[in-house]
């Protein structure tokens, strides 16, 4: 049993999840979702389209009534107290709907205003929330003329703006070309430590670049959670062996593999022409001792050799096939 001193430094919970539930009619769209965020975490909030990732976002977020359970934000329920819940929270909703005559910079001030301040203090978080997000070249431009790429940055300063310890980003890349998604995801990386992030995405990159944790939905249930290192080692690419030998038929390699104790199978590796072949291992475990020891004992012409992690996309499809 962890000690008193050790429970102590447990991050803090910030987002508690509580049996999350959502009828539309005879639609069932999320059912008896339940998840925990704590200080610190980047949870990537994974799924198909139309799997129940946004009607769980915004029932998380108050813009949704859910039908049973309830989400906690902060200490602060989001069906008994919203208003406490929805100061804690920077939402950024798909689409990112704003005012579309306005400017960013008259956006932003409504939003200010909106959120309780005044003169100084409205004017210097607005500059932050500016200079985090690079709409300095936009800001007389109103909104409904400004690129996607432009009006998620527009979308996003508004939830930084109160600077809230709970974000929830639905699809913050979405939009962005390769240097702004990098930015993007810089930014959260430098948010990330004092705050309880959720990001809803479908680009599995984004788990590996930002995410501490990710959640799989399908179906409006919850089918995968873990680091992503863990998912990953649920993908039969885990320990997998990628192998390349010169001056020797592959389906000779591949049969000599396909022999060897911890070798489940042997394929063609899926991203190599040139007769590279990937040695399976049996329940995950490791294989590269074997695969080098019998290479040396074949006296084989290693032109490449690799272990996989494993693969999130493999995962992904395997758990949501599977919740079909």
């Amino acid at each position: 049993m962890p000690s008193r001193k050790a429970e102590a430094a447990q991050p803090e919970e910030m987002i508690s999840v509580r049996h999350l539930t959502k009828r539309f009619g005879p639609i069932l769209a999320v059912d008896d979702v339940s998840l925990s965020v704590r200080r610190g975490e980047v949870l990537g909030f994974l799924g198909p389209n139309g799997a129940g990732k946004s009607t769980t976002m915004k029932m998380i977020t108050g813009f949704l009534a859910p039908s049973s359970g309830t989400a906690v934000v902060c200490g602060a329920d989001i069906t008994e107290d919203p208003l406490a819940a929805k100061r804690r929270i920077g939402y950024l909703p798909e689409g990112a709907p704003s005012y579309p005559d306005m400017t960013p910079t008259a956006f932003l001030w409504f939003v200010a205003r909106i959120r309780g301040f005044r003169g100084g203090e409205a004017r210097e978080r607005i500059k932050t929330a500016i200079e985090r997000t690079s709409l300095q070249s936009v800001l007389a431009q109103p909104i409904d003329t400004l690129s996607r790429g432009f009006k998620r940055r527009v979308g996003l300063a508004q939830a930084l703006l109160h600077d809230p310890p709970v974000l929830i980003l639905d699809e913050p890349t979405d939009g962005l070309d390769p240097n702004q998604k990098h930015e993007m995801r810089k930014l959260i990386n430098v948010l990330a430590p004092e705050k309880a992030i959720i990001i809803s995405t479908h680009l599995l990159e984004e788990v590996d670049a930002v995410c501490s944790r990710a959640v799989v939905i399908a179906n409006g249930r919850l089918v995968a959670d873990g680091t992503p290192a863990e998912l990953e080692q649920r993908s039969r690419h885990h320990n997998a062996v990628h192998i390349e030998v010169a001056d020797i038929a592959p389906g000779e390699v591949a049969a000599a593999l396909a022999r060897l104790p911890g070798v489940a199978s042997v394929e063609a590796a899926d991203d190599d022409d040139g007769g590279a072949l990937i040695a399976f291992a049996r329940d995950g475990r490791s294989i590269v001792g074997e695969v080098t020891d019998l290479a040396r004992a074949m006296r084989w012409n290693v032109a490449g050799l690799r272990v996989e992690r494993g693969r999130l996309d493999d995962v992904f499809r395997t758990v949501t096939a599977t919740a079909a």
